[in-house]
């Protein structure tokens, strides 16, 4: 399944993403993932123009609504919407009334009542984004609720690798880190096996998810193992605020076991291609000879995806709404 493979694959028109919202990577076929991926394209191409602006989504009104932090993703979706011509309005948890006792459902009756067109949540509860969808009438956007998922990184990510490697049914792709508390782990592990790769996850066992048969997902705590043949070697964040105990011994065994270096690097295949979602722990995750190096590493690349793949998102997820010719 490659860039240049006939858009045949998958049906025309809205049954090509029949979906209203976007919630996570777990209900979407493989061709609508394709889809996406196709439709991201053409933003990717604009975004390196001089000239990067499209009026498809003028008087519309975009909610980034972020009830936990998040620098990058807020600001991706942030200017994916006012390339795309969108009003664009950033809710922050800290500034809403939720600090005051409001609750969840109350906030999204409200923001309903503003009549957005899309709505971007970010909630550190999994299942947060699946209530405010069933309480508000335009489309929502998951842009990460606790441990469940994170869609559109999977999205980028897959069209990261894709432009890289090509065929993503042909690869071998090894996660490792905080996989257990990581919803882009989850969320690549669905995309990524849909899209028919063989994918590890490597860790610390305390880190290290049940049911990962169910994903069809081979778990290691031998990281040098896992490495044996990758062609993607994606390391993943320690996320100490989501961790209740002592999972890891010390940052400094951690990085001596499971950090990602030249050696290990080695153990991978011939031209691996190196990710991360951000932000790094240099020197504990990953070295930064490796990460800074553009031949090896996408890292910088993701992030450029980033914006295309959410402009892709909020374009056919609105098409609807907007009468688009054969999305009634």
């Amino acid at each position: 399944m490659t860039a240049s493979d006939p858009a045949s694959r998958y049906p025309q028109g809205s049954a090509a993403f029949p979906h209203a919202n976007l919630l996570g990577i777990a209900r979407l076929q493989p061709w609508e993932i394709l889809f996406l991926l196709d439709e991201a394209e053409q933003w990717v191409a604009m975004n390196r123009k001089a000239a990067k602006h499209d009026d498809r989504l003028a008087g519309l009104t975009l909610i980034n609504a972020f009830f936990e932090n998040s620098t990058r993703t807020l600001l991706s979706f942030e200017i994916a919407g006012k390339r795309l011509g969108a009003d664009v309005v950033n809710m922050h948890a800290a500034q809403s009334s939720v600090k005051k006792g409001e609750t969840l459902i109350d906030t999204a009756v409200t923001l309903n009542a503003m009549r957005a067109d899309a709505i971007v949540i970010r909630h550190a509860s999994s299942g947060a984004v699946q209530l405010i969808a069933d309480k508000v009438d335009c489309p929502v956007l998951n842009a990460g609720d606790g441990s469940h998922e994170h869609p559109t990184q999977a999205l980028l990510d897959a069209l990261t690798i894709r432009r890289r490697k090509g065929d993503i049914a042909a690869l071998r792709v090894t996660i490792c880190g905080d996989v257990l508390h990581s919803r882009v782990a989850r969320s690549n592990m669905i995309c990524l096996g849909t899209l028919g790769a063989e994918v590890r996850v490597a860790g610390p066992p305390a880190l290290l998810p049940p049911g990962l048969d169910a994903l069809n997902v081979a778990g290691f705590t031998d990281f040098d193992a896992a490495l044996d043949g990758a062609d993607v070697v994606m390391m993943l964040r320690l996320q100490n605020e989501r961790m209740a105990g002592p999972f890891i011994p010390s940052a400094r065994e951690y990085a001596h076991l499971y950090g990602l270096d030249e050696r290990r690097l080695a153990l991978a295949a011939p031209g691996a291609l190196v990710m991360h979602p951000g932000p790094m722990n240099r020197g504990v995750e990953i070295v930064s000879t490796i990460a800074d190096d553009p031949e090896r590493s996408a890292i910088t690349e993701q992030v450029e995806m980033g914006v295309a793949v959410r402009m892709a998102c909020l374009d056919v997820l609105t098409r609807r709404g907007r009468g688009v010719e054969g999305w009634a």
